[in-house]
């Protein structure tokens, strides 16, 4: 096992008006993450941000509003992953329930048309709508939005990437992270964005009259929303935990669309307990894996249709194209482990890695696993796939190495290297010339090393501290699965203590089942611990980082710590 610092979280200022029935450890755990009084966890609607703050939505606003009252040809154009399919299905379902009579999607297939509203795209739409829509893309689609212009359609952007130098002269333009955008949360997902212009878009034709038999109710679409926005790993701040609280709720009480239901079915979990991380790790994935590795619009369709029946034969194949991509990733990520352990890329700081036998559709996430096991910014590239000799890559970096920062700075110092890039500050993705991967590599880690130190490059364990031994309680268990919702930036209770193996037996192939006795005292845990085991048995006492969870198993529930690290005392 991996030997790391161990960090504990501190809060900036003790817990203070809480009531009663909130447990202690809740109130640290809050405290812990910038939130020491009860109203920073009141995730009422009424709380969300206006709608009137974010930039653009006047304009935005006026381009629907022309385009419903003059029964124009709508077409959203979305994204390939679960972002992109739930922010497609809002706006498809969102202007639909506003009075648009023909509204249709598409969705790019990333080995036919690359990324975002492409010149491909635009030409593949026969006929040609009179407006397009995109969702979690478009503000890096110059061409794309010159092409669709000049064949006469209008395009409205709603985005929430980081743009670059140049805007694409878009009829208009939501994003709230341009940089003369004042809206206060920057972290808002691609779903949320289009979510939002919905919302203004009521508002407007509320006041315009247009509503003779009662208003639509938009808050059918927060189920969708919540999914997207935990998919999308964006910031959980407060306006992000309204929207997915709002959607859990709508979840748990059967509300959700019949896709989101069936999905959940199909994922194993449960309806009434569902919580930010079942999204996180088992509902968004089977959404990705169809953009990965086919097409999203089997996922798009998943989420648009009503028919129950129909969505559960749709979760059924999204369920067995994610058990595919996840054969493949396993493999893949074996592969480059042992890249690694070979020596090959041993004293990078910044990992490029690239084999052609890699499915341009995973590299993200063999970028992400390597990540997190080498702590470094790595970067994995396979063959683009369309008959050219590009490659495709995907890159997953660490706090205090901005990537798509880097890759600006990359290609500021080497122009024509990089033919394509965008993406977040942990995330990217970027095309080049196969010729040129080994002068990239080592053009990316340079950068690395001019950004990154020792400090940076030393691999944490946060913890919220020790937990009593007496508060492993299944009521508390509970309570830490709702108090969130937990996710990027808002992270779920973490805690360190040091235990004794009482027993342990493998589970399949990777992983651990154990039994530990903590060193204060009282009766065995269970345990389990994913993805770690390599045929040698656990130390018989350890110091381990671990999640208090639930284990609802046939409709028991008991008490499980789910390991998330361990090390031999």
């Amino acid at each position: 096992m991996t030997r790391r610092v161990w960090r504990r979280r501190e809060a900036e200022a003790p817990p203070s008006g809480w009531p009663g029935h909130v447990h202690p450890v809740i109130q640290r755990i809050y405290a812990a993450r910038g939130v020491c009084t009860p109203d920073g966890v009141e995730h009422r609607l009424a709380r969300l941000l206006s709608p009137t703050l974010l930039g653009g939505m006047d304009r935005a606003v006026a381009v629907l509003m022309d385009a419903i009252a003059n029964d124009r040809h709508i077409v959203v154009a979305g994204d390939y992953d679960c972002d992109g399919a739930t922010g497609t299905a809002v706006a498809v379902r969102g202007l639909r329930l506003l009075g648009a009579r023909h509204v249709a999607h598409v969705v790019p297939n990333r080995f036919v048309h690359g990324y975002g509203l492409s010149e491909a795209l635009v030409a593949s739409l026969q006929p040609s709508p009179d407006l397009i829509v995109t969702v979690d893309n478009g503000i890096a689609s110059v061409a794309g939005v010159a092409a669709a212009r000049a064949r006469g359609i209008g395009v409205l952007i709603t985005d929430h990437h980081l743009p670059g130098d140049t805007l694409p002269e878009a009829d208009a333009i939501v994003n709230p992270n341009l940089a003369d955008d004042g809206f206060p949360s920057k972290a808002l997902a691609g779903v949320g964005v289009m979510f939002y212009l919905l919302l203004s878009l009521r508002a407007a034709m509320r006041d315009a009259g247009r509503f003779t038999q009662g208003e639509p109710d938009l808050g059918a679409l927060l189920d969708l929303v919540a999914l997207g926005t935990v998919a999308d790993l964006v910031p959980l701040d407060f306006n992000n935990r309204v929207l997915v609280e709002a959607g859990l709720k709508r979840m748990r009480a059967g509300k959700a669309c019949a896709g989101i239901t069936a999905l959940i079915e199909a994922s194993g979990r449960s309806l009434a307990t569902i919580a930010a991380t079942d999204l996180a790790f088992a509902i968004g994935p089977r959404l990705n894996a169809a953009g990965r590795l086919e097409d999203m619009s089997l996922g798009v369709a998943c989420l648009l249709t009503d028919e129950v029946g129909i969505a559960r034969r749709y979760a059924e194949q999204l369920s067995g194209i994610n058990q595919e991509r996840r054969e493949m990733q396993a493999g893949m990520v074996e592969e480059a482990e042992r890249m690694v352990a070979l020596a090959r890329h041993v004293d990078a700081v910044g990992v490029a890695l690239f084999d052609e036998g890699w499915h341009p559709g995973i590299v993200g996430l063999i970028a992400s696993k390597l990540k997190e096991k080498l702590h470094r910014p790595v970067l994995a590239f396979a063959p683009a796939g369309d008959d050219t000799d590009e490659l495709r890559g995907s890159a997953r970096s660490i706090p205090g190495f901005h990537i798509r920062d880097a890759l600006a700075e990359i290609d500021a110092k080497h122009p024509g290297l990089i033919l394509r890039f965008g993406g977040h500050a942990m995330a990217a993705g970027l095309s080049l010339q196969a010729r040129d991967f080994d002068r990239f590599a080592a053009a990316f880690d340079a950068a690395a090393r001019r950004h990154l130190d020792d400090d940076h490059l030393q691999a944490l364990v946060h913890t919220d501290g020790e937990l009593d031994y007496r508060d492993h309680t299944l009521d508390l268990a509970k309570q830490l699965r709702h108090a969130g919702p937990w996710g990027q930036a808002f992270p779920p209770p973490v805690f360190e203590a040091r235990f004794e193996c009482a027993s342990w037996k493998p589970m399949g192939s990777r992983h651990l089942r154990l039994q530990l006795r903590h060193t204060q005292g009282g009766a065995p845990l269970e345990a389990v611990m994913f993805n770690c085991y390599e045929g040698t048995p656990p130390p018989a006492r350890m110091r381990v980082a671990y999640e208090l969870s639930v284990n609802d198993w046939q409709g028991r529930e008991s008490v499980r710590l789910l390991l998330t690290h361990m090390e031999a005392l």
